[in-house]
């Protein structure tokens, strides 16, 4: 979000927690990029904040309500209020437990660990959610329309065009067993807690094989993770790396480094493999 907008975005989610009777004095910003994340002091309340018609907090809402009730590692929502989509001023907020970090990461075996314990919560929980060829049809919408990515070259579009497509059927080729998933449990939505590591942000489920969630984490996280299908991983791999590619080219796309971030993927794609994890090209390409 642009300053204007989160100046916005706090107001309204500061005006919502005190009529909820949630004390504030100040709101911290602990993300932004399409999504705000906020944390509201002295009520010690973690908001998710985006606008009105970007978010499936619904959905978000009933997941994470469900693997609380399972025990598995994930924020709860905030108990002290009711577990709603609140609105004001075009914004949607939801409000969870806020965890003070009590180490700068997560080990990977503790990673891998509490990722094998949510995927096994998730094959208990009953919840409509798109297929992951969701999210890799809404990148091939981004590639194909030069009104959505006018900046993308003409090569570059076909490159991605190419990709997102032959990734998709090879995935779909090899018939892995499928499941409900985060979609994105990279380490920027893992949190380390006094409980343990925690998942937040269940915005993007979907189902799928695990290793297409497994393509979003650090080598050494699947080093730990058991019963890896090597080969769908790399192909799970590549393909999160067009789709993200593909996203960073979205003329509304307000990822910190965004272009930056788009042009070192399509050479990275250019390349060939091994193809690298997503923590590796942030490191590579010094962003972020």
């Amino acid at each position: 979000m642009e300053m204007p907008e989160i100046t916005r975005a706090i107001a309204a989610t500061t005006s919502i927690a005190s009529s909820l009777g949630l004390p504030v004095e100040d709101a911290v910003v602990l993300h932004n990029s399409n999504k705000l994340a906020l944390r509201l002091k002295p009520c010690e309340v973690f908001a998710r904040v985006a606008p009105i018609g970007q978010e499936v907090a619904q959905l978000e809402i009933e997941i994470a309500r469900q693997l609380t009730d399972l025990g598995s590692p994930v924020v709860a929502l905030e108990p002290r209020v009711d577990p709603l989509v609140y609105t004001r001023d075009g914004f949607a907020v939801t409000l969870w437990t806020y965890h003070e970090p009590v180490t700068p990461s997560v080990s990977p075996p503790d990673f891998a660990n509490a990722l094998e314990r949510l995927h096994a919560g998730m094959r208990k929980i009953d919840v409509p959610t798109p297929r992951f060829t969701d999210r890799v049809t809404e990148a091939e919408q981004i590639v194909a329309d030069p009104d959505l990515s006018p900046e993308l070259a003409d090569a570059d579009r076909e490159l991605l065009t190419t990709r997102l497509a032959s990734l998709r059927q090879a995935i779909d080729d090899r018939g892995a067993p499928e499941q409900l998933l985060h979609g994105e449990p990279h380490p920027g939505n893992v949190l380390s807690t006094k409980r343990g590591p925690l998942f937040i942000d269940f915005e993007t489920c979907c189902r799928g094989p695990v290793e297409f969630d497994l393509a979003h984490v650090p080598e050494e996280v699947c080093a730990s993770y058991p019963g890896i299908d090597q080969q769908l991983l790399d192909d799970c791999r590549q393909l999160v790396l067009a789709m993200v590619a593909a996203w960073r080219w979205d003329a509304g796309d307000q990822f910190p480094n965004g272009r930056l971030f788009g042009d070192g993927l399509l050479h990275i794609l250019r390349e060939g493999p091994p193809w690298p994890t997503l923590d590796q090209v942030t490191t590579r390409l010094g962003v972020l």
